[in-house]
C-alpha cells in the first residue's frame, strides 16, 4: 500500500502471520527456515515503524516488507570470515591470516574434513594412536631433532614447554629478549602463567656469559633464548652465542630452550632473501628444545612446533595441558602436506605461496601493477590520480623487521580537479566493501596497493567493477 499520509501507514503494515503465509514468503522459508524468516520479518516491521514515526513515506506492501526481510536474511548468511585481497605490502600479515596455504595443503584438508579419518587410530594395530604421529617423522627428518610434537600456535608451544620443564623454577632470559608481540603476548606474562619465575639476565643491550652463570648459581633451572624477531637492538651491544648458552646449560645440568618465533625450514639466503635462523641451526648449536610457528615463514597453517631431545619432548607430551592446546585434524593434514613439500626445497618458491611472493621478480610485479592501474583509471580516474610507483614490501609476522623487499604498487592520490571532494579514506572503504574486499594502506597522502601478492589479475580487475556499480 502506498499513501502520502504516514499516519495511515501504521495501520497498513501487514501482520507477521499474513506475511508468513504470503506466497512470496514460501521460497524464503524453504531456504532459511520459518524461525529465521519470522525473526527477519519482525525486525523489518520494527524498523519500518521507527522510520514512520519520523514522518517518512514508505512502501509498506507485503512485497516490499518481504523484500527487505529477504535482504536481512541474506546479510545474516554472509560469512564474517571472508577472502580478501592482501595488497598491504606485508606478505605474512597477521590480521589477514598470515601464510596462504598451497594447493597440496588445501587438498589434504578437504580429504579429511568430509569424513572419518585415522586421526588417533593406528591402522596397523587397530588400537588408539597418537595424532602427533602424522607429522612427527616429517619434522624430525627436516630438522634433525630426536622428537617433535605439535600444538595450536607458537605461543602455546612456549607456554607448554615452560610449564613442563620450568614449573615452579626460575628461567634465565636476557633482558634484551623480553619481547612483546601482537595481541600483547609478552614473555614475562607467559612465563608467569606457565608457573615459572622470570630471572632477568644482563641489560637491555649487553648480556654476557657470567650473567647466565650467575643466574644458574642463584637457582635458575633453565636457560631460554627468545629470537627478537620484531625488533633489532643496534649499537653498543653484546649477546651470548647460542653454542655457549648450550654449554653453560649443559654444564649446569639444565635445559636450554630456544624460541625462534617465526622459524623457517630452509636457509632463505639460497633464494636471495635475508638470513633468518632455522631450527636446524638452533639444534646444531646445542638447544635442547626449539619452538617455532607453522603459519609464518614455514608457509603452513597456524600451529606451534616443538622439537628437540626425545626425553624432554616426551615429558612435554605427557603434560595434561597438551590436550587443551592440541591441533585438529585439518591443521595436521595441512601441515603434513606443507612439510612434504620440503622434500624438494629447490621447487619451494613455485609451490609455497609465501615464498613465491617473497621471491617474485620486480619486473613481474610491475606488469601486474600496470594492468591494474589501467583498470583503476577506467573506474576512478575522474576523481583520483593513478600511477605505478616503487615501494617496499615487508615479510611480516615479526620476521626480519628491519628488512624489506623492493616491490611495485599502484598509488592513488586525490584528483586535481578544483572542488574534488573524493577522499582516500572513502575510496579505501569502498574497496573494502567490494565482493572480494581489497585491503591496501594509506601512506604519505596516497593509497598504495602493493601488487606483490596479487596473482589472478583478471579476477581482480573484474572485482573492481563494483566501484562502477556502487556495490
Amino acid at each position: 500500500m502506498k499513501t502520502d499520509d504516514p499516519r495511515s501507514l501504521f495501520a497498513a503494515l501487514p501482520a507477521v502471520d499474513r506475511l508468513l503465509n504470503d506466497e512470496a514468503a514460501g521460497p524464503l522459508t524453504s531456504e532459511f527456515g520459518r524461525p529465521a524468516v519470522t525473526d527477519a520479518i519482525r525486525r523489518t516491521l520494527s524498523g519500518l515503524r521507527e522510520t514512520l514515526k519520523q514522518g517518512a513515506v514508505l512502501d509498506v506492501s507485503a512485497a516490499a516488507v518481504l523484500a527487505q526481510a529477504a535482504c536481512l536474511l541474506a546479510e545474516a548468511q554472509t560469512p564474517s570470515l571472508r577472502s580478501v585481497y592482501n595488497l598491504t605490502g606485508t606478505v605474512l600479515h597477521t590480521n589477514l591470516g598470515r601464510a596462504v596455504l598451497p594447493k597440496e595443503a588445501i587438498d589434504a584438508v578437504v580429504a579429511v574434513a568430509g569424513g572419518a579419518s585415522n586421526l588417533e587410530f593406528d591402522l596397523e594395530s587397530g588400537r588408539r594412536g597418537d595424532r602427533d604421529s602424522h607429522i612427527e617423522d616429517k619434522i624430525v627428518a627436516i630438522t634433525g631433532a630426536e622428537a617433535a610434537t605439535l600444538v595450536n600456535n607458537n605461543a602455546a608451544a612456549v607456554l607448554l614447554t615452560l610449564n613442563t620443564l620450568g614449573f615452579g623454577e626460575g628461567v634465565a632470559v636476557s633482558r634484551g629478549e623480553l619481547v612483546e608481540i601482537g595481541g600483547s603476548f609478552r614473555i614475562p606474562d607467559v612465563m608467569m602463567r606457565a608457573g615459572c619465575r622470570l630471572v632477568e639476565v644482563g641489560t637491555t643491550n649487553r648480556t654476557h656469559e657470567k650473567d647466565f652463570a650467575g643466574a644458574l648459581d642463584a637457582g635458575a633451572a633453565m636457560i631460554m633464548k627468545v629470537h627478537t624477531s620484531n625488533y633489532v637492538i643496534e649499537g653498543f651491544t653484546a649477546e651470548v652465542p647460542e653454542a655457549r648458552l648450550a654449554a653453560i646449560a649443559r654444564a649446569a645440568g639444565v635445559p636450554f630452550i630456544n624460541d625462534l618465533g617465526s622459524g623457517t625450514l630452509v636457509d632463505l639466503e639460497r633464494f636471495g632473501l635475508p638470513h633468518e635462523p632455522t631450527p636446524m641451526h638452533a639444534l646444531e648449536a646445542g638447544a635442547d628444545v626449539v619452538t617455532f610457528s607453522g603459519d609464518k615463514l614455514l608457509g603452513g597453517p597456524q600451529a606451534g612446533i616443538i622439537c628437540g631431545r626425545r626425553d624432554l619432548i616426551e615429558k612435554i607430551k605427557r603434560n595434561p595441558m597438551k590436550r587443551a592446546l592440541r591441533c585438529d585434524k585439518m591443521t595436521i593434514a595441512a601441515l603434513g602436506a606443507v612439510l612434504g613439500l620440503y622434500a624438494d626445497p629447490d621447487r619451494l618458491p613455485e609451490r609455497l605461496p609465501a615464498l613465491r611472493w617473497l621471491t617474485r621478480p620486480v619486473s613481474e610485479i610491475d606488469d601486474v601493477a600496470r594492468a591494474v592501474a589501467d583498470r583503476l583509471v577506467e573506474v576512478i580516474g575522474n576523481s583520483f590520480e593513478v600511477e605505478v610507483v616503487d615501494c617496499e614490501s615487508q615479510i611480516g609476522s615479526g620476521a626480519l623487521p628491519t628488512r624489506t623487499v623492493t616491490s611495485r604498487a599502484v598509488a592513488i592520490s586525490p584528483g586535481p580537479r578544483p572542488g574534488c571532494s573524493a577522499s582516500l579514506e572513502g575510496l579505501a572503504a569502498c574497496l573494502r566493501r567490494l565482493r572480494v574486499p581489497v585491503i591496501g594502506r594509506i601512506n604519505d597522502g596516497r593509497l598504495l596497493l602493493d601488487m606483490r601478492c596479487l596473482d589472478d589479475v583478471e579476477a581482480f580487475k573484474a572485482n573492481l567493477a563494483g566501484l562502477e556499480s556502487g556495490e
